[in-house]
């Protein structure tokens, strides 16, 4: 049985070669010398694709692919899943906050539960009040507003069956959000507690994650653009309601209602009700321009390998 570990880089210059080291053992521990460790450079700015391109040139089973910018890791994981061949894939993040070596553990699981995939949850999420507020706030949004169950404070950590990931590289889709897709792939997914270690600081700030949070809800829900139809139902019902009020107390008192300050609001609050509805339409329509274009989602300028690959692809 052939087996693969694959990982992506960025910012990842102090921890590759330990990272390998370590990857390199448990995998030889699992599946003797049938296994590839699959790194994807997302455009690192310092020296990972440097670190890692020279240790591929001593180790036949490492392979580097480097893409020619930042992407985006969902997409660099993507690519990475789409490049292994093993019968079992795991997936993990390679700044040595996921541990390799839970790979015995993830193991044991799948063979226990007879499962195609076991990922790695954390009990409590690992950073300040901060971080570990917006995290929940992301996961009670994503749900409520898609209706995919997404577990709360999952990580990248994940050992997949060849069948779940031939399933998910089906999915084509250039805006992707990765964490919903490995959930509505289906198959028997299970959950495996673990401890997530703090060895760098997050690059996911407060902006990234809300535009994190906007591409992955509409990646997945129209409810949005439902909620904008009843939002307009509603305001046009109360605002009938309310012109029939006027036009009664018109008919009984014979005054005509004042209030400057009041018609000023209401221009002001529905101006911006109308400008954001129309942004909400606006992001659907423009991830149908990106979709329709059909680029690829990554372009890998080299493949770094001791067989001597040296070729441009597109994923």
């Amino acid at each position: 049985m052939k087996f693969s570990i694959v990982a992506t880089l960025y910012q990842s210059a102090p921890h590759v070669e330990e990272f390998y080291q370590r990857a390199k053992r448990v995998a030889e521990k699992h599946a003797g010398d049938n296994y590839e460790i699959i790194l994807v450079n997302d455009g690192s700015p310092d020296a990972s694709l440097e670190i890692a391109a020279n240790l591929s040139a001593k180790d036949k089973h490492l392979v580097v692919l480097d893409l020619s910018r930042n992407f985006g890791h969902h997409k660099a994981m993507m690519t990475g899943l789409a490049y292994a061949t093993g019968d079992q894939v795991f997936l993990i993040d390679s700044d040595l906050e996921e541990e390799p070596e839970w790979l015995s553990k993830f193991q044991a699981v799948l063979t226990d539960e007879d499962c195609d995939v076991v990922y790695g949850v954390q009990a409590k999420r690992k950073g300040g009040f901060c971080e570990q507020f917006s995290g929940s706030l992301f996961y009670r949004l994503f749900r409520a507003l898609t209706g995919i169950e997404q577990p709360d404070n999952i990580v990248t950590a994940r050992l997949m069956s060849r069948r779940y990931v031939n399933a998910l590289l089906l999915h084509k889709e250039r805006e992707l959000n990765i964490g919903g897709l490995w959930v509505i792939t289906g198959f028997k997914q299970t959950p495996l507690e673990i401890k997530k270690h703090s060895t760098s600081p997050t690059t996911y700030s407060l902006g990234k994650k809300i535009s994190h949070l906007v591409n992955a809800v509409t990646s997945f829900s129209s409810l949005p653009l439902v909620f904008t139809f009843y939002s307009g139902l509603i305001i046009s019902t109360t605002a009938i309601a309310f012109i029939s009020l006027l036009t009664l107390k018109y008919l009984i008192v014979s005054t005509i209602p004042s209030g400057y300050t009041s018609i000023v609001c209401s221009i002001w609050l529905f101006s911006g009700l109308i400008i954001f509805f129309i942004g909400i339409q606006g992001i659907y329509i423009s991830k149908i321009f990106i979709e329709i274009k059909q680029r690829p989602y990554t372009i890998i300028r080299q493949v770094y390998s001791t067989k001597g690959i040296n070729d441009d692809h597109q994923k």
